[in-house]
């Protein structure tokens, strides 16, 4: 890692700008008395890249300011009251794919401040998912999410438990490949309140987010071929009805409904989990002895299937924006790609999250032949990024998951059945949809 960290030179690649870039000269540039205003997305697998601003600002001159780092929700929120006031005066913000479609207009177009050959450099399935109206509304870090299942590997060697499990069930031990067998084992292993069998993030688009993707991998769609919710159904009964019972019976904490993507995180390194669905960000995590419990016990593979026979694989991934409004367009843009750079994308990959750069992807798994445990993860994850998909694409994505979550939390706690939630939850995602004129 000392390699990857070593200054600018390591960091640029010091490749000469095409022509019709608003640089006129190389990367990462000199823009000495400039400073940057940043909004940053904040959390445990997120922070090593920002250790590397200081090697930026000794290699332009400039400064970077962070006016705000919060989780993507609250960010969000953030940005919307900015938008409403008219006062969105910094330069840099994280983004994510699932997020970008609302903010039209406040970004500028990195296609036009950014080398060819660069953007070039980028999987090409992330940069088309992060053009907006045709303009380049973000430049993807190595942070493509899609999730994989994280056990406990001991558990699955407990020759007591595998007796149990097999005189109760009928069925041998061994990691789960289907969602019943996953919510089966999840109630075996429960112990609460001192051991679960497996956790959720339980509000915003969190929640609905994971069910959306238990709705596909039962069969379901979230919008129909018109555009109108669909979840309703009895797809979305099913899928529902699988946080609901994992709940009743107490296999899940009993606040996993105000947990977020933290919560779980530490959750599962605390060794109170059996099964995780959780994202490539943690792998590194999991797998620190000074951080995690179950550190040298972590077990890793591709996400379960619904009763379709398809897997869950609700995708997405981070980024940054410039904004219109950022006085200084040129060194904004340079710390965008200081950020997602080749040496920035192995930095951030070692821990686990997956690159959204080809070289780094092709280097990462060279490097990982030496280290079980890191080959693991990457042929899981992998094979996870194979059932991928994106969330529907409405710009009212966030709106709706804002006024779905709340009836989604209602059904798992009991206040209402699964199908009353799921009504009225469409019906209010008609309305918000048909108000953006989208219906």
């Amino acid at each position: 890692m000392n390699g990857l960290r070593s200054g600018v030179c390591a960091g640029a690649l010091l490749v000469a700008l095409g022509a019709g870039s608003a640089f006129a000269q190389e990367l990462p540039g000199k823009f000495d008395g400039v400073t940057i205003d940043a909004k940053l997305i904040g959390g445990q697998q997120y922070e090593a890249l920002y250790a590397r601003i200081p090697e930026w600002e000794a290699a332009t001159g400039a400064k970077v300011n962070v006016i705000s780092k919060k989780n993507h929700f609250d960010l969000d929120k953030e940005i919307k009251s900015d938008i409403a006031s008219n006062s969105i005066t910094w330069c840099v913000a994280s983004n994510h794919s699932s997020f970008a479609p609302q903010y039209p207009g406040i970004y500028t177009d990195l296609a036009a401040l950014l080398p060819k050959s660069e953007l070039d450099a980028f999987v090409q399935s992330t940069i088309a998912a992060s053009t907006l109206d045709g303009k380049l509304a973000m430049l993807p870090r190595a942070q493509f999410d899609v999730s994989a299942l994280y056990y406990q590997k001991s558990l699955y060697e407990d020759e007591a438990k595998k007796a149990a499990y097999k005189e109760k069930t009928g069925n041998d031990l061994v990691p789960p490949d289907t969602w019943e067998e996953l919510a089966k084992q999840a109630e075996f292993f429960a112990s609460p309140p001192d051991f679960y069998g497996t956790q959720f993030a339980g509000k915003e688009e969190a929640i609905n987010g994971r069910f959306y993707e238990m709705l596909v991998a039962e069969g379901g769609e979230y919008l129909d071929a018109d555009g109108k919710p669909a979840f309703n159904s009895e797809a979305g009964v099913r899928a529902l009805d699988w946080f609901v019972n994992l709940y009743k019976a107490k296999a899940v904490p009993a606040g996993t409904t105000n947990y977020l993507w933290d919560d779980l995180g530490q959750g599962f390194a605390s060794g109170t989990v059996a099964l995780n669905l959780d994202w490539p960000g943690w792998a590194g995590f999991f797998n620190d002895p000074k951080a995690s419990k179950v550190a040298g016990n972590v077990g890793v593979k591709v996400q379960p299937k619904g009763s379709s026979g398809k897997r869950t694989g609700w995708s997405g991934h981070h980024g940054f924006s410039v904004t219109e409004n950022c006085a200084n367009k040129e060194a904004a843009a340079s710390l965008v790609w200081f950020l997602t750079n080749e040496d920035s994308q192995k930095l951030e990959s070692a821990a686990g999250p997956l690159p959204t750069r080809t070289a780094v992807w092709a280097a990462n798994i060279e490097a990982a032949k030496d280290d079980p445990y890191k080959a693991e993860v990457l042929a899981a994850f992998q094979e996870a990024a194979e059932n991928a998909f994106a969330v529907p694409q409405t710009a009212s994505w966030i709106e709706i998951s804002n006024a779905v979550y709340p009836e989604l939390q209602a059904a798992i706690l009991g206040d209402k059945t699964s199908k009353q939630a799921l009504d009225d939850a469409a019906a209010k995602a008609t309305e918000i949809l048909q108000d953006a004129g989208e219906l």
